[in-house]
């Protein structure tokens, strides 16, 4: 009886398990998918934020300062112009969308006086200290279950397409950064044909 009973659990749980990743493979859900690259950025950040902590030259903190700021700019942008647009449009969630968003703002400004103040300014490890603090609560929102990433994941957002298209707007966000030809990061123009092509993405 007691045999029966978990032979039947297990079938129960490899047919849950074999849901799951059918759910993930219908909207391209992978580790280089859209979801799979912010995360990857999250990470990235964690890293940096990491290094700015353990050194103790001024110059190396400048350095890693503009680091953080510059990944942080590049990520809330394909964000906002690719990712959240698509979350929105196939969830309808306008709770989790709208709270993203504001936290970006917040984000945003203190990149703006970190980037403007520099190492020599009293206050500028207090700010990235906060910045550190404010980015930690965003990723867990968007992480956790139930938060955006897998409210994402199980609808039908084409997640394999906006990734790539992530992928495409990032590199060519960092080369802007690189060649100092932007300083904002975002580029607004862009954000109505974006809006446009993540529609596109789920009616293919």
């Amino acid at each position: 009886m007691a045999k029966a009973r978990s032979a039947k659990r297990r079938r129960r749980s490899k047919t849950a398990q074999s849901r799951r990743r059918s759910r993930g493979a219908g909207n391209g859900s992978g580790r280089d998918d859209a979801v799979g690259l912010l995360k990857s950025d999250h990470r990235e950040v964690e890293r940096l934020f990491g290094a700015f902590e353990s050194t103790r030259s001024h110059e190396r903190k400048q350095e890693i300062a503009t680091q953080i700021c510059e990944a942080l700019k590049a990520h809330t942008t394909i964000e906002e112009e690719i990712f959240y647009p698509a979350f929105l449009e196939a969830t309808e969630d306008t709770e989790i969308h709208h709270e993203a968003e504001i936290e970006h703002e917040g984000a945003k400004h203190l990149i703006q006086e970190i980037e403007s103040a520099g190492p020599d300014d009293d206050h500028f490890e207090a700010r990235v200290t906060v910045l550190q603090e404010m980015i930690r609560h965003h990723v867990k929102e968007e992480e956790q279950r139930g938060g955006m990433f897998s409210k994402a994941q199980s609808s039908d957002m084409d997640l394999a397409e906006l990734g790539r298209q992530m992928r495409d707007r990032k590199l060519e966000l960092m080369g802007d950064a690189s060649d100092d030809l932007s300083t904002s990061g975002r580029r607004p123009p862009a954000q109505g044909r974006m809006r446009r092509s993540s529609r596109e993405v789920r009616e293919r």
